[in-house]
């Protein structure tokens, strides 16, 4: 018996050691990517987290690294300067990118927010409560913020001139503030981050205006994945394992916000849970599972739309040539339509 015993121990043994042999080599196998996101760690970038920790990058055969960001310039320098494979970025500022540094073009592979949460807020007190009232205004943004940069868009399309206003520059933990205390007439940023930045400081949601880019009729498409040409020659396979598991994640995330969130403070464990949950939401709502995407799927974009947003950008930033959409979103790597529907 005790013989027996010996030899089911050592095979025993064996397995596991063939199970821990197998999972070092999968590990050893898997293509280390370095991705990085536009901005901080929360609620609306959930998603990337989530996917991240439930193995759905490992799934595909990559080891995935996240960092935060600092803003979509600073996402796509790191990216066109080969330090980051792949990251998140506003489309808008690449197209103006790429127009400058045509050596360094990139392209975008999966759109993530559909609409672009680009807003101008400014207190009812003002008296500011259309565009044609901002004229002769100050408002204020840091440099790098994606409805700054989109601001030439917004104003062609309301019927300002690009030099209509005055634009007050701050670090961003400045913007609300500034706004409260009248420094400014109004700021500009993302919906879901400025609204509940006001709301956190004492402003209530009816003592605010708010013209949103994308109701003005702006046809700009907000943030993107963008992925180095060097990846995309080198690893077509592995861009696309990365949007599978992304397009995952984004469903979970979708499915159940609030577990969602988790997967934010395990990065951050100093987050308000309820402050962003509340802008997961909010980007979920507006941004994420618009009507285009529940028609046409996770990521996609429509041409025609496309081509409107880039003679947008093109006409506002004054850029030499338009580029074709195929020069700005390559749609090839994307998951097959049927794996990427959000629930009704």
């Amino acid at each position: 018996m005790k013989g027996i015993r010996n030899l089911v121990g050592r095979l025993a043994g064996a397995a596991v050691a063939v199970a821990l042999s197998a999972g070092a080599a999968q590990a050893a196998d898997a293509l280390p990517l370095k991705f990085t996101l536009d901005w901080k760690f929360e609620g609306p970038l959930a998603a990337f987290l989530l996917a991240d920790q439930k193995g759905y990058f490992k799934a595909e055969g990559l080891d995935v690294t996240i960092d935060s960001g600092n803003g979509s310039a600073g996402a796509m320098n790191r990216v066109a300067s080969g330090a980051y494979d792949i990251g998140v970025a506003d489309i808008n500022a690449l197209i103006d990118f790429n127009a400058k540094n045509p050596a360094q073009a990139m392209k975008a592979v999966y759109m993530f927010y559909n609409q672009p949460p680009y807003a101008i807020f400014a207190l009812k007190k003002s008296g500011i409560k259309t565009p044609a009232d901002l004229k002769g205004k100050k408002i204020g943004a840091p440099g790098f913020d994606a409805a700054r940069k989109a601001w030439p868009a917004f104003a062609a399309k309301t019927g300002l001139g690009a030099d209509d206003v005055a634009w007050v520059s701050m670090d961003p933990p400045l913007r609300e503030p500034m706004l409260i205390r009248g420094d400014v007439d109004a700021i500009s940023g993302f919906y879901f981050t400025s609204m509940l930045n006001l709301n956190g400081a004492g402003v209530k949601a009816e003592d605010l205006n708010v013209l949103s880019y994308s109701e003005e009729g702006v046809a700009v498409y907000g943030n993107a994945i963008i992925a180095s040409p060097k990846l995309v020659a080198g690893h077509p396979e592995a861009v696309k394992g990365f949007l599978k598991a992304v397009t995952k994640g984004i469903q979970d995330t979708i499915a159940d916000p609030p577990a969602s969130i988790q997967y934010i403070k395990k990065r951050d464990p100093l987050i308000d849970e309820e402050v962003e949950l509340k802008r997961l939401k909010m980007a979920l709502k507006a941004n994420v599972v618009t009507a285009d995407v529940k028609a046409d799927g996770l990521g996609a974009i429509r041409e025609d739309r496309m081509k409107a947003a880039i003679a947008e950008v093109v006409a506002a930033f004054g850029l030499p040539a338009t580029p074709a959409v195929a020069e700005v979103f390559d749609a090839s790597f994307l998951p097959p339509a049927a794996d990427r529907k959000v629930a009704p």
